[in-house]
């Protein structure tokens, strides 16, 4: 059941529940995270998260940013695109996480450059990037890394074994002076950039991996 007065909800239907090149004013004035990754496939783990961060940021929405193929990752093993997205929306299961590849649409594959077409095609929403320590720990491998936190907010959650290695790794001590504390995570997207935080969030155990392995077990 849809939640009602959830702001900006109006009478979008269902097909218009996900984001696409032409739907920026439909979320203007909203605060958007954004979690992307190859969803291969999507668990309650990645709704764990979203959950918590809809709360613990004060989100209107949280996007699930399903990548067509992530440049980090091989393309072997990795499902189609159109069954990660029916997968994600099956998981998800809530008015506000939608379950989007727009990137499809805009041509991009990094997330340096999604997310600079996403500003200019949502002018009038404020986008936080939603990612796991481990990511935090290895983001110094994507490309233009740096431009993520210069152009929007970025919330870190803690994962099991990562937490540690991510808040002594390079980008956590590049930007440690723009660390927010977390008394302060509600108002992050409206901070002046770099401005990012590390949430210690209830741990989930679900894992992509072991769900895929899982799977190719037979179990």
């Amino acid at each position: 059941m849809a939640r009602r007065g959830c702001k900006g909800e109006g009478t979008r239907s269902r097909s218009e529940k996900a984001p696409h090149l032409y739907s920026g004013p439909l979320y203007a004035g909203l605060t958007v995270g954004i979690l992307g990754g190859s969803f291969n496939p999507a668990h309650d783990g990645h709704r764990h998260i979203s959950l918590f961060a809809l709360k613990t940021l004060g989100l209107d929405r949280v996007w699930w940013l399903v990548s067509p193929q992530n440049p980090l990752k091989p393309a072997a093993g990795m499902a189609a695109l159109d069954d990660r997205l029916a997968e994600a929306r099956s998981v998800a299961a809530h008015p506000r996480i939608e379950v989007t590849a727009i990137e499809t649409a805009l041509g991009t594959r990094f997330t340096a450059d999604t997310l600079a077409k996403l500003q200019r095609r949502f002018p009038k929403t404020r986008f936080v990037w939603l990612m796991g320590a481990d990511n935090l720990r290895q983001i110094p491998r994507w490309k233009l890394w740096t431009r993520i936190f210069e152009s929007v907010a970025v919330a870190v959650f803690a994962r099991p074994t990562y937490s540690l290695g991510a808040l002594s790794g390079k980008a956590a001590q590049r930007y440690t002076r723009r660390r927010v504390s977390v008394s302060g995570v509600k108002g992050l997207a409206r901070r002046r950039r770099p401005a990012w935080a590390f949430l210690r969030n209830p741990l989930h155990p679900a894992s992509a991996t072991a769900i895929r392995q899982a799977r190719a077990a037979g179990s």
